[in-house]
């Protein structure tokens, strides 16, 4: 149930983590996938990016009108370099709506398998 008489940060910062963690969990060691994805989408007035590396290693950088405390929960804790940038927009529901459709774009693509890549992308040899 949460702490949600305090507010809802707890709430959002937690479904990042368990978000994050089950991206971890399912990727195992990478082996295979693209590693990198990116996605410019735009919705009505809005346009916003996403890029992320499945690098192992965290990082989040956030450009916006408001927090993003879910996305770095989510970036922290699944261990990739996330960047998301609000381009332009007015309206803060489909800056918020193209934010995750972008993220889950920019997800896909960096999960993808690739049959060209046989192991891990990179030179060290794990992600």
């Amino acid at each position: 149930t949460g702490d949600l008489i305090v507010d809802t940060h707890h709430t959002i910062e937690d479904t990042g983590i368990v978000l994050g963690n089950a991206i971890r969990i399912a990727l195992r060691d990478k082996r295979g996938i693209k590693r990198y994805g990116s996605c410019i989408l735009p919705m009505d007035e809005t346009l916003v990016l996403c890029a992320i590396d499945l690098s192992g290693r965290p990082y989040f950088s956030f450009e916006g009108e408001f927090t993003a405390e879910f996305f770095y929960a989510v970036s922290y804790s699944a261990g990739m370099n996330l960047h998301m940038k609000i381009l332009s927009g007015s309206n803060n529901h489909h800056m918020i709506e193209g934010l995750f459709k972008a993220f889950g774009r920019a997800l896909d693509e960096a999960t993808m398998k690739d049959t060209r890549i046989k192991d891990i992308m990179s030179t060290k040899g794990s992600l």
